[in-house]
């Protein structure tokens, strides 16, 4: 098995997440990990911002399973997905055990506040650090400059950044360069409130069906139902030509 797949210009990687991980906190440098999903795919064909940005991460896990079922389609290949979330509980086991650091930038001070009083319980050898920015399209320069004096005071082991897609990914690609010491940055969206309980995550039920995005869709059409009528069919009809392409080659 290769350690990437391409999939129509990115490389997901078929590493287990137990396998990233050993790799980020044994490099000297900084690692970002990002998701990429049918719906970023989709956005980043028209932000070619977004696009080097998700094209320029260490590591991009199949957060989806429309991505897990392309690869095996393309590749005949049974890749496991791997969920921002699981991402987010396993490194925050790992600095628990190693008494690590954890900045948190990105939502709602009182979304930050429930993840603070969730994580005293659960990772109570992680010292954590947060950053609620204005909820705004673009950051200006001095709010940016902001983050990474936050960030570089606190000197955390990881960074994550919620502040969905593709505006995570984009604001990690522009820092990541300034910032100190850090074995990852990663950008996890939904985890957030996923984590503080602001927002319910689908069942361990759901998401072994592949179908936790289903119920997420119930839950939030109004934010949610483009990802599904319209970047999922327009996904799939790339894959597919995709395909048709690589065998005439």
């Amino acid at each position: 098995m290769p350690l990437d797949y391409d999939l129509m210009g990115y490389k997901v990687t078929s590493l287990s997440l137990a396998s990233i991980l050993s790799e980020v906190f044994s490099s000297e440098s900084i690692s970002v990990v990002n998701t990429i999903n049918p719906h970023s795919y989709i956005v980043a064909k028209h932000d070619t911002y977004f696009m080097n940005s998700l094209r320029s991460s260490d590591f991009l896990i199949p957060d989806g399973s429309g991505i897990v079922f392309s690869i095996q389609y393309l590749y005949g290949e049974k890749l496991n997905k791997i969920a921002g979330y699981d991402l987010f509980s396993h490194t925050l086991s790992l600095l628990n055990n190693k008494y690590g650091k954890v900045f948190f930038l990105g939502s709602t001070n009182n979304v930050l506040a429930k993840i603070q009083g969730k994580m005293l319980d659960e990772y109570p050898n992680v010292s954590m650090k947060s950053l609620s920015p204005p909820y705004k399209n673009k950051f200006s320069d001095s709010e940016i400059d902001l983050f990474i004096t936050e960030i570089n005071r606190f000197n955390p082991d990881v960074v994550f950044v919620g502040l969905t897609a593709p505006k995570q990914e984009k604001l990690i690609h522009l820092i990541k360069e300034h910032i100190n010491n850090v074995k990852m940055i990663s950008g996890i969206g939904a985890v957030f409130d996923f984590y503080a309980g602001t927002i319910r995550r689908p069942s361990r039920f759901w998401i072994y069906l592949h179908l936790e995005w289903f119920i997420r869709l119930l839950g939030e059409p109004k934010r949610l139902w483009k990802r599904t009528i319209i970047s999922m069919p327009k996904f799939i009809l790339d894959v597919i030509k995709y395909k048709a392409r690589v065998k005439k080659s």
